[in-house]
């Protein structure tokens, strides 16, 4: 017997909240009592009701009332990560690797806390804890890297994608927020309604659902468009938009009412079906009324006092509405109407007229008489004097007009007449005690009188307590008004004019220096300006404002410190523009690294020898473009150098010569003098010699093969030379001699050096000496040499000046760019001066001077170039516009080539914006006829278009020569017929393969749509270049019908069916590993063959390799093995008992798994209702199956002991409960429940799942137990 002791509501009550003593009640059930169950109450005490009234609600029910709960800020939640969807199953590194960092990372980047442990399962369970939104974000951040992504695509109306995404995306974020997905929703441009969802399935699902809701709420609603005359959405409206507010707030429907401003009558309703039909029947029924019942009567009213008729942003017209119900129609500011309509009920237009009248009469106009120069005294600093007036009298409305002698006020009648008073008064005054003095000053000087930072003009301006105005530069005004006290007027006059006087006598000199330049002399932050100035401080340099687009700088100062600015300036800008020529340069990026050379050497050789900058991109860029920046000979000369590194890299070779090692200190030279003259004069080859004290004789020459043939040459000629008599003799020049005896490309030396055979070294830019010239050889030639350099060096000092006569017509090809063809001359000729006549003087001589032998030679040079420019012609080249930007090529280059090698100027025509393809018929027009243009004449349809017409400017032959190159660059298109099924193969993957020929051949090749299924594939490009292309394309697509043909040869394999499982491997591990590794197919036979073939005994079935044939054999032969292998295998059946059997496998299969990789044998346990439970079966080598055996026995007989001591325990465990009792239950019963007492019903069926649904189980009730879904 046992009883249970049972809490009533009154002892519940008492232990709660303290009330009076009372008597606890123990009810004793025992098995007598089964019979008479509890009452309804009993059973289910209810809680304390409500205080019916405030008095007794004010009385706290117990101490426990009186504590409000508390929202918790910190919150945790735990998220599981089911095994296969981890990211990171290393098991081995739990709390180590991959997976830690980044769970320390979402704690920093989240501020929540991170705990993880690992479930039976293998699972991973994490424990965050933090703030709300702490929480949500790491959830995000675990979801997107811990767990693997799945994805799955959602389709809704295009048109419901804004309401998914919501106001600045804040829907979308929330969304992908509570989900932990991302949401990714196509551009309003493309026209896909598939909105696609990335995250695990869960959340996926909740995504999905959510969006789906979204969309059906769209659904419900409704878009309607009503027309109504303008002149009634006033009343629609109402006064101060109250009417229309009131019904959007009726119906929930959004009523749109297009401004007054805009010219439309269509009112949009959006908003649910049924509400929006409500919102449209009452604003109809509005507009119907209105119709009938209103009238109109139109009013003259003066079209200035409209304004206030209409009042501050329309509040007057809104007040006359709401007074009277009447609408007033104003006429638009741009028409010069007078007339306002009225627009309501007869009886109340009086009303409304009398109130347009007094609105419109309520303010006035007036003006006061003041001169304009005293309008800004009138004002006061800042507008002190007016904010006086404005701030007794805020309606009045003040306004001064620049260049009028009055002011004009407006607003009400009294306060303009009281502000009017003031106003004259203060003009009054003004005028007893201010005079004005008006002085001409060249506006050129203005600039100067009003000084650095306004300097000058202020100093004036506070000593003689005046006010000066200097016109803006933009209005070319000589007049300056200088205003303020009489005295102090004239004293300012007297000296503006004396500083004038003496700015005229200084000299002012315009330096034309192009726009482009300008920032870079001034400096980033004005540095080098400032610089300039401090030099020539008394000079005041201008620069032109850069939205003026001008080249002229002015400089203005006393006469010899502008001629010395003037000469620094030009100095300075002809630096810069000889040095700010640039040119671009591709080169594959693999030769890069050679063309920068061991640490930097020869890139850093080219920048000094050729004087320029160069840039290489990045080695993680992309780009294979080097820059070259500097003098335009020398970007060209560098630009050679590396492109021949690059056409060189192919034919490198590496020579060793052999030179007895006590000869190579020698033959290297003071800080490597010789060896460098070598390396430079054979084409920069690499000269290594072994390092001092190591006893070799081996010198290394690498480079290309003709350089490095010459360098051996002349260093065992050198060697030689050494070893039996060597002669040095040291001469000196001039360092700007230097250039002059080398010779243009060196030839000058290298024709001494031949006659001779003497080596001749001169100073590189490191040596300290740079006048030093060294001579090297036999004692007989370094004399000769040594006189036929003295002999030159000597004509260079003999400086000669001559004359020669060209036309005038011809000097501006000279002397225009700066004289860029004359410092060319002056280059290539030794430095030789060349002077032509200042322009106007109308002159024909031009003086030289230099050396006499570079006189005459850029004599000789400047007739080449005037035969050249007497014979220049302008042809047109008539090509299509669409073929321009193809012709010029990348940034110009190929035209660029072109004047470089026909020596032409090549123009292009303007581009046509919006070239007509079709021509409109003529129009008539007054009475004319359109086809008749204002010439009286049509334009001739076959002449060429403007836009397609090229001019080339040059010598005859030249310019010809140049067309027939221009026209060679139009790119044309032929078609290719290639077989459609090798398109695949020519595009390659990702596009890789067409790129690669496009690249190759220069052109672009179109492969049509498969869906086409068309063979023809169209190449177009520059004519040379196509017949390469077509050629590349077929020979691809016929290479790839040979590979087709080799790759489908076909072998066949026969092995029994048995072992079939094992080739294949576990998930198709070890055949896939035969695939790769020989690149052939493997066909198996189909199951139900091979099931016909189990069942007819030693009918091994054929299997299929398809590929190359050695391949295919080799493919074969690793199959065979395997077979070989397994025929050697055994089987051998092994009687376990089936209660140690999971025990064996162990969780997921791991323990057996660990037995068969240990044992190297396959051990298979009896599927659930097979005949003998107990066999299990194990294969492989007859010794490691024994010796399998033995384990699984060892471990059955260790299993089998703990499971007999758990079954003779169970004996003495107690029952379950559902054993104990098998007799049906009746369930929990009690009397006097509500649903016995009010209409009879029945009690709730317990086994029901309607009455008593389950949570987490899907159940489909007519109606939803726990009321309806929110």
């Amino acid at each position: 017997m046992s009883s249970v002791a049972v809490l009533t509501q009154e002892s519940f009550a008492e232990h709660r909240s303290g009330l009076a003593q009372q008597q606890v009640k123990v009810t004793a059930l025992n098995s007598e009592e089964e019979n008479d169950p509890p009452t309804y109450k009993e059973a289910f005490p209810p809680l304390p009701e409500k205080a019916p009234c405030l008095e007794a609600a004010q009385e706290p029910a117990g101490p426990w009332s009186k504590i409000r709960p508390i929202k918790a800020s910190v919150i945790t939640q735990v998220f599981h990560v089911p095994l296969e969807e981890r990211k990171y199953k290393d098991m081995n590194q739990f709390g180590e690797g991959e997976q830690a960092k980044i769970c320390l990372d979402i704690m920093q980047k989240t501020g929540a806390h991170l705990e993880l442990s690992l479930a039976k399962d293998q699972g991973l369970s994490i424990m965050v804890s933090g703030k709300l939104e702490a929480v949500m974000k790491a959830r995000k951040e675990i979801v997107a890297r811990l767990q693997t992504q799945a994805s799955a695509t959602v389709a809704i109306p295009k048109e419901h994608h804004r309401f998914v995404i919501g106001k600045n995306g804040e829907k979308l974020q929330d969304l992908e927020l509570k989900t932990a997905t991302k949401i990714q929703i196509p551009r309003p441009d493309d026209p896909s309604n598939q909105i696609k969802i990335t995250g695990t399935k869960e959340g996926i699902e909740k995504a999905r659902h959510e969006i789906l809701l979204i969309s059906a709420e769209q659904d419900k609603r409704a878009v309607e468009r009503l027309d109504v005359e303008k002149v009634y959405h006033p009343f629609i409206a109402g006064p101060y938009n109250k009417l229309v507010s009131e019904l959007m707030q009726d119906t929930g429907t959004r009523i749109n009412i297009p401004p007054p401003s805009v010219n439309k009558t269509e009112i949009v309703f959006t908003g649910e079906k049924e509400q929006l039909a409500q919102a449209v029947a009452r604003v109809k029924k509005i507009y119907e009324e209105k119709k009938k019942k209103t009238t109109t009567i139109a009013v003259e009213v003066k079209k200035s006092q409209h304004k206030y008729v209409i009042g501050p942003k329309g509040n007057s017209l809104q007040e006359i509405l709401e007074k009277t119900g009447v609408s007033v129609e104003i006429p638009p500011t741009d028409s010069s109407s007078e007339t306002v309509i009225l627009r309501g009920e007869p009886e109340k237009l009086g009303q409304a007229l009398t109130e347009v009248y007094a609105k419109a009469n309520s303010f006035t106009v007036s003006s006061v008489s003041a001169p304009s120069w005293l309008h800004r005294f009138i004002i006061g600093k800042k507008g002190q004097n007016l904010a006086k007036i404005t701030q007794q009298m805020p309606k009045v409305h003040i306004e001064f007009t620049e260049g009028e002698d009055k002011i004009t006020l407006e607003g009400p009648t009294e306060d303009v007449n009281v502000a009017q008073e003031q106003i004259e008064v203060m003009v009054k005054d003004l005028i007893n005690r201010m005079d004005y003095a008006e002085i001409n000053v060249d506006h050129k000087f203005h600039r100067h009188l009003i000084g650095k930072n306004g300097a000058n003009i202020n100093r004036i301006k506070d000593l003689y307590k005046v006010s000066v105005r200097i016109p803006p530069d933009n209005e070319k005004s000589n007049l300056i008004r200088i205003e303020g006290d009489p005295q102090g007027v004239q004293q300012a006059k007297k000296e503006l004019l004396e500083l004038a006087s003496r700015m005229e006598n200084e000299r002012t000199k315009d330096l034309i220096i192009e726009q482009k330049f300008h920032r870079t002399i001034i400096g980033q932050k004005g540095e080098r300006i400032r610089e300039i100035r401090e030099k020539f401080p008394e000079v005041i340099i201008n620069f032109p404002d850069p939205a003026h687009k001008s080249d002229i700088v002015q400089l203005r100062g006393p006469k010899n410190e502008v001629e010395k600015c003037t000469k620094y300036m030009q100095k300075m800008v002809a630096d810069l523009v000889e040095n700010s020529f640039s040119i671009s340069v591709p080169i594959f990026k693999q030769f890069h690294k050679n063309i920068i050379g061991k640490g930097g050497a020869n890139i850093k050789k080219i920048r000094e020898e050729s004087n320029t900058k160069i840039d290489l991109p990045a080695e993680n860029s992309n780009s294979e473009t080097i820059v070259i920046t500097g003098k335009r000979a020398n970007c060209e000369a560098a630009r050679h150098r590396i492109l021949a590194i690059q056409k060189e890299l192919a034919n490198i070779t590496e020579v060793e010569v052999s030179i007895p090692s006590k000869l190579h200190n020698s033959l290297i030279g003071a800080k490597g003098r010789f060896i460098r003259s070598i390396m430079e004069e054979c084409g920069g080859v690499h000269i290594h010699f072994p390092t001092e004290g190591s006893g070799s004789d081996t010198v290394t020459i690498r480079g290309p093969a003709q350089d490095v043939e010459k360098a051996k040459k002349q260093l065992l000629h050198l060697a030689e030379e050494k070893q039996t008599k060597s002669y040095t003799v040291d001469l000196r020049a001039k360092p700007e001699y230097h250039k002059f005896l080398i010779g243009k490309g060196g030839g000058n030396i290298r024709k001494v050096r031949d006659n001779t055979g003497a080596r001749i070294i001169f100073p590189t830019p490191e040596d300290k000496d740079q006048e030093l010239i060294t001579i090297m050889g036999t004692e007989e030639a370094v004399k000769e040499a040594q006189k036929e350099l003295e002999a030159l060096i000597k004509n260079l000092d003999n400086v000669v000046e001559d004359s020669m006569v060209v036309d005038p017509k011809h000097h501006r090809h000279f002397v225009i760019r700066r004289g860029q063809v004359l410092r060319e001359i002056a280059d290539e000729y030794g430095g030789v001066m060349v002077s032509f006549p200042r322009s106007g003087t109308q002159s024909d001589k031009v003086t030289l001077k230099g050396a006499k032998d570079c006189v005459e030679a850029a004599k000789k040079r400047i007739q080449e170039i005037i035969e050249d420019l007497e014979a220049q012609v302008t042809i047109e080249c008539t090509i299509p516009q669409k073929f321009h930007r193809s012709i010029m090529g990348p940034k110009g280059s190929r035209i660029q080539q072109i004047t470089r090698d026909y020596g032409v100027q090549i123009k292009f025509p303007d581009r046509e914006e919006n070239p007509a393809p079709v021509a409109e018929p003529a129009v008539q027009e007054n009475g004319e006829e359109g086809g008749e243009g204002k010439d009286g004449k049509d334009a001739d349809p076959s002449s060429p278009k403007k836009c397609d017409i090229i001019i080339i400017s040059g010598r005859r032959e030249k310019c010809e020569a140049a067309k027939e190159a221009l026209q060679a660059l139009v790119p044309v298109t032929i078609e290719v017929e290639v077989p459609f099924d090798l398109h695949r193969y020519i595009i390659g993957q990702k596009g890789s393969g067409i790129r690669k020929m496009m690249d190759e051949f220069e052109v672009n090749i179109q492969v049509p749509a498969p869906e086409l299924q068309s063979d023809i594939i169209t190449i177009t490009g520059l004519a040379t270049n196509l017949d390469r292309a077509k050629a590349g394309l077929l020979e691809r697509g016929k290479a790839e019908q040979e590979d087709r043909a080799l790759r489908s040869f076909k072998l066949t394999v026969t092995v029994d069916p048995k072992y079939h499982p094992k080739i294949i491997g576990r998930k198709g591990a070890v055949i896939t590993q035969i695939r790769t590794e020989h690149e052939v197919n493997i066909q198996f036979p189909d199951k139900d063959d091979e099931s016909q073939v189990r069942g007819q005994r030693g009918m091994p079935k054929k299997n299929t390799i398809t590929g190359y044939e050695k391949k295919a054999e080799a493919a074969r032969d690793a199959i065979m093995k395997i077979v070989g292998e397994l025929e050697q295998m055994v089987s051998e059946d092994v009687t376990l008992d089936h209660r140690v059997h999971a025990r064996i496998i162990g969780a997921r299969g791991k323990a057996i798994r660990k037995i068969m990789d240990e044992f190297k044998v396959d051990i298979r346990f009896p599927q659930s209702g097979a005949p003998d439970p107990n066999c299990v079966t194990v294969t492989g080598l007859p010794e490691n199956v024994e010796e399998a055996i033995d384990h699984i026995l060892n471990l059955e007989e260790e299993y089998l002991a703990d499971v007999v001591d758990n079954e003779a325990m169970q004996v003495y465990m107690k029952p379950s409960s559902h054993e104990e009792s098998k007799a049906p239950s009746k369930g929990f019963v009690v009397r006097d429940a509500p649903w016995a007492t009010v209409n009879n019903e029945k009690a709730p069926d317990m086994s029901s799942s309607e009455d008593f649904p389950s949570f987490g189980a899907q159940v489909a009730p007519k109606t939803l137990p726990w009321g309806p879904k929110r």
